[in-house]
């Protein structure tokens, strides 16, 4: 019972970041079938973006997958030489995207500053 309950409380934090975070339903789409780094996607300058809300630098964007990555929502990729710069989308990432059919919808400002205020400062 406790294993559900930790399991649904992770669900549900991380389904809260992907709607506060900037990236788009097709990013997501796009690591579950392929890798990709950080430098990568920020030098895609296709507008709209496909991928993003707003144009983001190789750093914001590293600092987004490190988030993402401890929430359990992305992973790492591995080559013949360890852990790469690139990123895969996990198994609970693939959960999470059947949650919704369309576009991940776009939290409010009040849940983006509380989800800010929770990433950056956990302990308050």
């Amino acid at each position: 019972m406790a294993q559900a309950d930790t399991e649904s409380r992770s669900l549900a934090r991380a389904a809260l970041s992907l709607r506060c975070l900037p990236f788009r339903r097709r990013f997501y789409e796009t690591v579950g079938e392929q890798p990709l780094s950080s430098t990568e996607l920020a030098g895609r300058t296709e507008v709209p973006a496909p991928f993003t809300f707003l144009p983001l630098s190789s750093d914001r964007t590293e600092d987004h997958f490190l988030w993402l990555i401890r929430l359990g929502v992305l992973r790492r990729e591995v080559d013949g030489q360890g852990l790469t710069e690139r990123v895969r989308l996990t198994p609970m990432g693939r959960q999470l995207l059947r949650r919704w059919s369309g576009e991940i919808p776009r939290a409010g400002r009040r849940e983006r500053i509380l989800e800010a205020l929770r990433r950056h400062r956990p302990r308050l």
